[in-house]
Protein backbone atom coordinates (compact mmCIF):
# COMPACT_ATOMS: atom_id res chain seq x y z
CA UNK A 1 0.00 0.00 0.00
CA UNK A 2 1.60 3.31 -1.01
CA UNK A 3 2.22 6.43 2.02
CA UNK A 4 -0.90 7.96 0.62
CA UNK A 5 -3.42 4.52 1.44
CA UNK A 6 -3.99 3.70 -1.69
CA UNK A 7 -4.48 -0.30 -2.17
CA UNK A 8 -4.75 0.70 -6.61
CA UNK A 9 -3.41 3.18 -9.07
CA UNK A 10 -3.92 3.08 -12.63
CA UNK A 11 -2.27 5.41 -14.98
CA UNK A 12 -3.21 6.13 -18.33
CA UNK A 13 -4.78 2.95 -18.85
CA UNK A 14 -4.90 2.72 -23.03
CA UNK A 15 -6.51 -0.56 -24.29
CA UNK A 16 -7.32 -0.95 -28.51
CA UNK A 17 -9.48 -4.02 -30.35
CA UNK A 18 -7.77 -3.92 -33.40
CA UNK A 19 -8.05 -0.42 -34.75
CA UNK A 20 -10.31 1.08 -32.36
CA UNK A 21 -9.36 2.41 -29.25
CA UNK A 22 -11.32 1.82 -26.06
CA UNK A 23 -9.63 3.31 -23.53
CA UNK A 24 -7.84 6.80 -24.07
CA UNK A 25 -6.11 7.07 -20.78
CA UNK A 26 -7.71 6.21 -17.97
CA UNK A 27 -6.40 7.27 -14.44
CA UNK A 28 -7.94 5.93 -11.03
CA UNK A 29 -7.14 5.18 -7.73
CA UNK A 30 -8.89 3.16 -5.46
CA UNK A 31 -8.13 3.91 -1.69
CA UNK A 32 -7.78 1.05 0.93
CA UNK A 33 -11.15 0.10 1.91
CA UNK A 34 -13.24 2.17 0.11
CA UNK A 35 -15.76 0.93 -2.33
CA UNK A 36 -15.20 3.22 -5.73
CA UNK A 37 -17.57 3.05 -8.98
CA UNK A 38 -17.41 3.55 -12.31
CA UNK A 39 -20.73 4.57 -14.41
CA UNK A 40 -21.31 5.76 -17.87
CA UNK A 41 -23.12 4.38 -20.71
CA UNK A 42 -22.62 1.47 -22.72
CA UNK A 43 -19.46 0.86 -24.38
CA UNK A 44 -18.19 3.86 -21.80
CA UNK A 45 -14.76 1.62 -21.35
CA UNK A 46 -16.00 0.33 -17.77
CA UNK A 47 -15.83 -3.44 -18.56
CA UNK A 48 -12.63 -2.72 -20.76
CA UNK A 49 -11.64 -1.01 -17.52
CA UNK A 50 -11.67 -3.88 -15.09
CA UNK A 51 -10.55 -6.37 -17.39
CA UNK A 52 -6.99 -4.11 -18.42
CA UNK A 53 -6.91 -3.74 -14.34
CA UNK A 54 -7.36 -7.83 -13.63
CA UNK A 55 -5.16 -8.72 -16.92
CA UNK A 56 -7.72 -10.52 -18.49
CA UNK A 57 -6.94 -7.96 -21.53
CA UNK A 58 -3.63 -6.87 -21.68
CA UNK A 59 -3.03 -3.01 -21.90
CA UNK A 60 -1.33 -1.04 -24.88
CA UNK A 61 0.27 1.59 -22.51
CA UNK A 62 -0.09 2.55 -18.84
CA UNK A 63 0.60 1.20 -15.35
CA UNK A 64 -0.64 -0.01 -12.06
CA UNK A 65 0.47 0.29 -8.54
CA UNK A 66 -1.69 -2.36 -6.53
CA UNK A 67 -0.13 -2.56 -2.73
CA UNK A 68 2.24 0.20 -3.34
CA UNK A 69 4.34 -2.49 -6.12
CA UNK A 70 4.58 -2.03 -9.59
CA UNK A 71 2.12 -4.99 -10.51
CA UNK A 72 1.98 -4.13 -14.73
CA UNK A 73 3.90 -7.09 -15.82
CA UNK A 74 2.44 -9.82 -14.16
CA UNK A 75 -0.16 -11.77 -14.64
CA UNK A 76 -3.69 -12.47 -13.99
CA UNK A 77 -2.81 -15.44 -11.39
CA UNK A 78 0.13 -13.20 -10.00
CA UNK A 79 -2.53 -10.93 -8.97
CA UNK A 80 -5.07 -12.92 -7.51
CA UNK A 81 -2.15 -14.79 -5.34
CA UNK A 82 -1.47 -11.05 -4.69
CA UNK A 83 -5.15 -10.13 -2.89
CA UNK A 84 -7.01 -9.03 -6.14
CA UNK A 85 -10.52 -10.78 -6.65
CA UNK A 86 -12.51 -10.33 -10.05
CA UNK A 87 -16.06 -11.13 -10.32
CA UNK A 88 -16.47 -10.69 -13.91
CA UNK A 89 -19.70 -9.08 -16.28
CA UNK A 90 -21.51 -12.68 -16.87
CA UNK A 91 -20.42 -14.24 -13.93
CA UNK A 92 -18.38 -16.79 -15.19
CA UNK A 93 -18.88 -19.48 -13.20
CA UNK A 94 -18.44 -23.36 -13.57
CA UNK A 95 -22.33 -24.42 -14.45
CA UNK A 96 -21.26 -28.06 -14.83
CA UNK A 97 -20.04 -28.19 -11.07
CA UNK A 98 -21.42 -27.98 -7.51
CA UNK A 99 -21.89 -24.71 -5.50
CA UNK A 100 -19.55 -26.29 -2.97
CA UNK A 101 -16.76 -26.69 -5.51
CA UNK A 102 -17.28 -23.13 -7.28
CA UNK A 103 -16.20 -22.14 -4.05
CA UNK A 104 -13.35 -24.56 -3.28
CA UNK A 105 -12.20 -23.40 -7.08
CA UNK A 106 -12.41 -19.73 -5.93
CA UNK A 107 -9.62 -20.47 -3.36
CA UNK A 108 -7.54 -22.73 -5.32
CA UNK A 109 -4.31 -20.75 -5.10
CA UNK A 110 -4.56 -21.16 -1.28
CA UNK A 111 -2.97 -23.93 0.92
CA UNK A 112 -4.62 -22.95 4.24
CA UNK A 113 -7.75 -25.50 4.64
CA UNK A 114 -9.12 -24.29 7.62
CA UNK A 115 -9.29 -21.20 6.70
CA UNK A 116 -10.82 -22.13 3.30
CA UNK A 117 -13.24 -23.98 5.18
CA UNK A 118 -14.19 -21.31 7.27
CA UNK A 119 -14.67 -18.45 4.09
CA UNK A 120 -16.86 -21.12 2.76
CA UNK A 121 -19.52 -21.00 5.83
CA UNK A 122 -19.12 -16.85 5.84
CA UNK A 123 -20.09 -17.05 2.24
CA UNK A 124 -23.20 -19.39 3.30
CA UNK A 125 -23.82 -16.87 5.91
CA UNK A 126 -23.73 -14.26 3.61
CA UNK A 127 -26.04 -15.63 1.03
CA UNK A 128 -28.10 -18.77 3.15
CA UNK A 129 -29.73 -19.46 -0.42
CA UNK A 130 -26.22 -21.12 -1.49
CA UNK A 131 -25.96 -22.89 1.76
CA UNK A 132 -29.22 -24.74 0.90
CA UNK A 133 -27.65 -25.49 -2.41
CA UNK A 134 -24.41 -26.23 -1.63
CA UNK A 135 -24.27 -29.74 -3.29
CA UNK A 136 -26.37 -28.25 -6.39
CA UNK A 137 -25.05 -28.39 -9.76
CA UNK A 138 -24.51 -24.40 -10.58
CA UNK A 139 -26.16 -24.72 -13.81
CA UNK A 140 -29.84 -25.10 -12.19
CA UNK A 141 -29.53 -22.24 -9.95
CA UNK A 142 -31.70 -18.71 -10.88
CA UNK A 143 -29.57 -15.91 -12.38
CA UNK A 144 -29.81 -14.36 -8.59
CA UNK A 145 -27.89 -17.10 -7.43
CA UNK A 146 -25.62 -17.35 -9.75
CA UNK A 147 -25.16 -14.27 -9.33
CA UNK A 148 -24.36 -14.54 -5.68
CA UNK A 149 -22.17 -17.52 -6.44
CA UNK A 150 -19.93 -15.56 -8.73
CA UNK A 151 -19.22 -12.60 -5.50
CA UNK A 152 -18.89 -15.47 -2.80
CA UNK A 153 -16.11 -16.89 -5.07
CA UNK A 154 -14.27 -13.94 -5.34
CA UNK A 155 -14.63 -13.77 -1.97
CA UNK A 156 -12.80 -17.38 -1.68
CA UNK A 157 -9.44 -15.65 -2.75
CA UNK A 158 -9.34 -13.94 0.56
CA UNK A 159 -9.47 -10.71 -1.53
CA UNK A 160 -7.99 -7.11 -0.46
CA UNK A 161 -9.21 -5.43 -3.70
CA UNK A 162 -12.58 -7.20 -5.59
CA UNK A 163 -13.41 -5.85 -9.43
CA UNK A 164 -17.23 -6.13 -9.72
CA UNK A 165 -18.63 -6.14 -13.57
CA UNK A 166 -22.54 -5.51 -13.11
CA UNK A 167 -23.01 -7.52 -10.43
CA UNK A 168 -27.24 -6.14 -10.57
CA UNK A 169 -27.83 -6.56 -14.06
CA UNK A 170 -30.58 -8.68 -14.96
CA UNK A 171 -31.52 -9.51 -11.08
CA UNK A 172 -35.10 -9.19 -9.49
CA UNK A 173 -34.97 -5.95 -7.51
CA UNK A 174 -35.23 -7.85 -3.87
CA UNK A 175 -32.32 -9.93 -5.54
CA UNK A 176 -30.10 -6.21 -5.87
CA UNK A 177 -31.08 -5.74 -2.62
CA UNK A 178 -29.18 -8.35 -0.76
CA UNK A 179 -26.52 -8.24 -3.36
CA UNK A 180 -25.72 -4.86 -2.61
CA UNK A 181 -25.95 -4.87 1.59
CA UNK A 182 -23.37 -7.99 0.73
CA UNK A 183 -21.03 -5.57 -0.68
CA UNK A 184 -21.23 -3.16 1.97
CA UNK A 185 -20.93 -6.13 5.11
CA UNK A 186 -17.72 -6.87 2.43
CA UNK A 187 -16.25 -3.56 2.30
CA UNK A 188 -17.20 -2.92 6.41
CA UNK A 189 -14.97 -5.80 6.85
CA UNK A 190 -12.04 -4.00 5.08
CA UNK A 191 -12.24 -4.94 1.59
CA UNK A 192 -11.54 -2.57 -1.24
CA UNK A 193 -14.28 -2.79 -3.94
CA UNK A 194 -14.06 -1.29 -7.85
CA UNK A 195 -17.27 -1.72 -8.82
CA UNK A 196 -18.88 -1.06 -12.54
CA UNK A 197 -23.13 -1.19 -12.40
CA UNK A 198 -25.53 0.33 -14.48
CA UNK A 199 -28.14 0.86 -11.69
CA UNK A 200 -26.04 3.68 -11.47
CA UNK A 201 -28.01 5.11 -8.63
CA UNK A 202 -27.24 2.23 -6.35
CA UNK A 203 -23.60 2.45 -6.85
CA UNK A 204 -23.26 5.89 -6.52
CA UNK A 205 -25.23 4.92 -3.12
CA UNK A 206 -22.36 2.67 -2.07
CA UNK A 207 -19.33 4.54 -3.29
CA UNK A 208 -17.09 6.47 -1.08
CA UNK A 209 -15.86 8.11 -4.42
CA UNK A 210 -16.91 7.20 -7.95
CA UNK A 211 -15.47 8.27 -11.85
CA UNK A 212 -17.85 8.81 -15.07
CA UNK A 213 -16.80 6.93 -17.89
CA UNK A 214 -17.24 8.40 -21.70
CA UNK A 215 -16.17 7.03 -25.11
CA UNK A 216 -13.17 5.61 -23.26
CA UNK A 217 -12.18 8.88 -21.15
CA UNK A 218 -12.92 9.86 -17.00
CA UNK A 219 -14.94 12.91 -17.53
CA UNK A 220 -15.83 13.87 -14.03
CA UNK A 221 -14.76 12.43 -10.76
CA UNK A 222 -16.10 13.37 -7.12
CA UNK A 223 -17.72 11.43 -3.76
CA UNK A 224 -20.67 9.22 -3.94
CA UNK A 225 -22.91 12.09 -2.77
CA UNK A 226 -21.35 14.67 -5.36
CA UNK A 227 -22.17 12.74 -8.18
CA UNK A 228 -25.46 11.92 -6.81
CA UNK A 229 -26.09 15.35 -6.40
CA UNK A 230 -24.84 16.70 -9.85
CA UNK A 231 -27.53 17.85 -12.67
CA UNK A 232 -25.37 16.12 -15.48
CA UNK A 233 -25.29 12.70 -13.73
CA UNK A 234 -28.93 12.98 -12.78
CA UNK A 235 -30.27 13.62 -16.16
CA UNK A 236 -27.30 11.37 -18.18
CA UNK A 237 -27.08 8.33 -15.73
CA UNK A 238 -30.37 8.77 -13.49
CA UNK A 239 -32.90 9.01 -15.91
CA UNK A 240 -34.28 12.56 -14.63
Amino acid sequence: MTANGTILEVKDLQVFYGAIQALRGISIEVPAGQVVALIGANGAGKTTTLRAISKMLRPSTGSLRFLGEDVTRLASHELVARGMAHAPEGRGIFLNLTVRENLDLGAYLRRDKDAIARDAERVFGLFPILAERRSQVAGTLSGGEQQMLAVGRALMSSPKLMLLDEPSLGLAPQVVERIFAVLREVNDAGVALLLVEQNAHKALQLAHRAYVLETGNVVMTGTGKELLASPEVRKAYLGE
